[in-house]
């Protein structure tokens, strides 16, 4: 079928409005249209090549649609099913046995590759391979091809637009706090940058009880916003900031995110830690980046913990997410600000300037 995607032609290139022909569904995937699809900093590191990406390859990795075709074998979706599609993963490797799919062993081949696991892809132009298999799915398009195994069924009575961006940004700043860290109640946490995933985690830190949520950035009005999801202080990121953040606590913070992928502000999140605080690191750096840190900090049962996809099984975690938004407990929809597919190169350079971090395009949108 013919389809419209925006694709990623080289390394930091503007986003390419193009059609494109898309295969039918093979045993075990399904074909989605997709309603809503969040723009995330990794799709951003990977046009830029801090990821090597093969190019040309449509990115997009937070897409929410409708299922309207479905490979053999696929039994538990079905056309009409409403999904949000996550991460991809093997479901075969130990980890992946022992419930912890963001640590498949094949996740670097599953997500970065553009690729089917046999090395084909459903998407052409003309005679020419266009990758599409970023993430499983490649939804920066009016449709993808995903897995059975990355597609989690939601319900029909939410606003599916909005959806996508549970896949990963927001159950990574989540599950950080959530499933990574655990902060208890009454604990403090120390959060650096203020995008989504940092937005999420405040949202999450919220609801587990934290009595101190700092939040540390360099725009005051994305502060602002921080402030009314729940952070409880808002610092500017300057030279003095670490004993800013002792000040507010008392010695340290339990708990530390740093989410920005600056080496110098990983240092810090790991800085401002009370004795036997854990910074959880979420950053997607370019591959080969390094940070330098006192070795000495460390010997205090100080840790750094990397977290990818906030250690989430998507299956259930996503759902859960979805639960608690019903309550009105974790008001995720505050962070999205929605464009048109074809504005997606707006979306991403308004994000420096607009408070609602996470962007969604939408295919067939006009403005």
């Amino acid at each position: 079928m013919k389809v419209e995607a925006a694709v990623t032609e080289r390394t930091g290139a503007p986003f390419t409005l193009g059609e494109l022909d898309l295969e039918a569904p093979r045993p075990g995937e399904i074909l989605v249209r997709l309603a809503g699809v969040g723009v995330c900093h990794t799709d951003l590191v990977a046009r830029d090549q801090g990821l090597p990406v093969p190019l040309p390859a449509v990115l997009g990795h937070e897409g929410a649609g409708v299922v309207e075709d479905v490979g053999a074998g696929v039994e538990h979706l079905r056309p009409g099913d409403h999904v949000v599609l996550t991460f991809d993963h093997c479901g075969a490797c130990r980890r992946c046995a022992q419930g912890r799919p963001a640590l498949c062993a094949r996740f670097m081949a599953r997500n970065f590759s553009g690729v089917r696991p046999d090395g084909s892809t459903p998407l052409r132009r003309g005679t020419t391979p266009v990758r599409g298999r970023f993430f499983g799915q490649s939804s920066f398009a009016t449709h993808a091809i995903a897995t059975s195994a990355n597609a989690i069924q939601v319900p029909t009575d939410l606003p599916l637009s909005l959806l996508g961006p549970l896949a990963c940004g927001i159950q990574t700043g989540a599950g950080s706090v959530l499933n990574s860290l655990r902060c208890p109640a009454g604990s403090s946490i120390a959060v650096f940058g203020t995008g989504s995933v940092a937005c999420a985690a405040v949202l999450a830190a919220a609801l587990s009880g934290c009595t101190t949520i700092i939040v540390v950035g360099r725009d005051p009005a994305k502060l602002r916003f921080a402030a009314e999801l729940g952070a409880t202080h808002t610092l500017p990121v300057t030279d003095h900031v670490v004993a800013d953040i002792q000040d507010i606590t008392g010695g340290g913070a339990d708990h530390s995110l740093e989410t920005t992928a600056a080496p110098a502000i990983l240092r810090h999140a790991v800085d401002c830690l009370d004795y036997g605080g854990i910074c959880g690191h979420l950053g997607a750096a370019a591959v080969g980046t390094e940070v330098s840190l006192d070795m000495s900090a460390l010997l205090f049962s100080r840790q750094i913990r990397g977290i990818v996809e906030g250690d989430s099984r998507p299956a259930d975690f996503i759902p859960t997410l979805i639960a608690l938004h019903r309550q009105g407990r974790f008001p995720f929809d505050k962070l999205i600000a929605t464009y048109p597919l074809g504005e997606i190169d707006t979306a991403v350079a308004e994000s420096a300037h607009r408070d609602r971090p996470k962007a969604v395009v939408i295919p067939d949108q006009e403005r």
